[in-house]
């Protein structure tokens, strides 16, 4: 599952990832939050510009539960150089 803004969750839904758009990182986090009752997530990615801001809250959640795994990826027009979304993908699920 993808969580971040329409153009971060549209990149990987493009790959057949389901994704969450949300506008805030507290949006973020109780859409992380409500996975508990989700038993087929295994796998949460979110984009960096909206984990930053909740990085210690993600923190105690991997710590508290092994999965899903939560990843930060860059977001879309960061300023790292252009990010190829399926090729992380395939190597985060090393296919």
């Amino acid at each position: 599952m993808a969580v971040g803004s329409r153009i971060f969750v549209t990149s990987f839904q493009l790959a057949g990832v389901e994704g969450v758009k949300v506008e805030s990182a507290t949006e973020a986090l109780h859409q992380i939050n409500n996975l508990d009752n989700v038993s087929d997530v295994g796998l949460v990615l979110i984009s960096e510009d909206i984990g930053k801001e909740i990085r210690s809250q993600l923190t105690s959640i991997r710590a508290k539960r092994p999965i899903p795994l939560i990843f930060e990826l860059p977001a879309p027009g960061s300023s790292k150089e252009s990010v190829d979304y399926r090729a992380l993908l395939k190597q985060i699920l090393g296919v």
